[in-house]
């Protein structure tokens, strides 16, 4: 609880010095201008019924999913790194020797339809997911927050513990995800994510522990400059926990250069997927065990509406 309490107290005092530092905003000025710029083709004819945009900035808070998608026809093609933990030491270069890696690419079906598949050298995970926009935020409040639908399943490679009596068949390496995404933009400067979570894994390593977990996240960005914010997010694991796991909390520095995004950020989580980052953390906090990673995405236009001729790509 302490770490949530810290996490929003770092929130209200970033965002009270953003909204005190910006007072003119406008979504054409955005950090992300660049990447949002392809068509704006979420407005109704009436200019009062117009979607809000650039809630976050990428697809991704820090580890986890924001309420952004790419758009239709737009291949994200994305880069996750986290080294070791900073606690190891000169021997092991504060954690640069170790690194575990998620190289995955995102594809945009339809403006609400995004899929992704990816390949984590942590536990060697597969991993596919779509997410689906089923509420969108409006500037004239009518629709008051954005809600998404997120689904995943991974396929763990490594062999795993199996208990006494268990074979290890490929049922037993599959885990599963569901969940919501519930996000508002407060302002420009502003915007808040709540993050209810199921998990499944099929098989658990000890006969005591839960296969069905459940999680509430919260995370948010604060708008800095135009082309940096700062993100965190915070995944509170509620009742039974896999032995020994932790509460995934991270932070981070989002930093946009025209088709590129780069998000710098601090986290104890060692995994990348969602799975392994909201119920297999592992990494105590208070005893250092801090990751520091990064991410890079780069998107590109694969199929380009007719009407969008000579605008650039967007993330939404």
């Amino acid at each position: 609880m302490k770490h949530i309490i810290l996490f929003l107290g770092i929130f209200y005092l970033g965002f009270h010095s953003a909204v005190t530092a910006q007072t003119t905003d406008s979504s054409a000025t955005d950090a992300g201008e660049n990447l949002l710029a392809l068509l704006n083709s979420n407005a109704s004819e009436d200019p009062t019924q117009r979607y809000t945009e650039a809630t976050f900035k990428t697809t991704r808070i820090a580890n986890g999913h924001s309420i952004e998608n790419v758009g239709k026809g737009v291949l994200d093609f994305r880069i996750n790194h986290r080294f070791g933990m900073l606690n190891q030491g000169i021997r092991d270069f504060f954690g640069l020797d170790n690194a575990t890696t998620r190289i995955g690419a995102d594809y945009g079906i339809t403006e609400q339809l995004m899929i992704g598949v990816g390949r984590s050298t942590y536990l060697k995970d597969y991993d596919g997911f779509f997410k689906y926009k089923i509420l969108r935020q409006t500037t004239n409040d009518r629709m008051p927050f954005s809600l998404s639908v997120l689904g995943s399943i991974s396929i763990q490679t490594v062999d795993a513990y199996a208990p006494s009596g268990e074979s290890y068949s490929f049922n037993n390496r599959l885990g599963y995800v569901s969940q919501l995404l519930l996000a508002r933009k407060f302002s420009s400067a502003f915007s808040l994510q709540l993050m209810p979570t199921y998990l499944h894994y099929n098989l658990v390593r000890y006969r005591n522990d839960p296969n069905d977990i459940f999680s509430l996240g919260v995370g948010g960005r604060i708008k800095l400059t135009k082309r940096l914010s700062l993100t965190g997010e915070y995944y509170m694991l509620l009742g039974d926990r896999l032995r020994g796991t932790k509460n995934a909390l991270s932070m981070g520095l989002d930093i946009e250069t025209g088709g590129h995004v780069f998000q710098l950020l601090f986290t104890n989580a060692m995994g990348i997927t969602e799975k392994t980052v909201i119920g297999q953390t592992f990494g105590d906090i208070n005893k250092g065990a801090i990751h520091f990673g990064f991410n890079i995405s780069r998107v590109f236009t694969i199929v380009k509406p007719k009407e969008t001729e000579g605008l650039r790509n967007r993330v939404w």
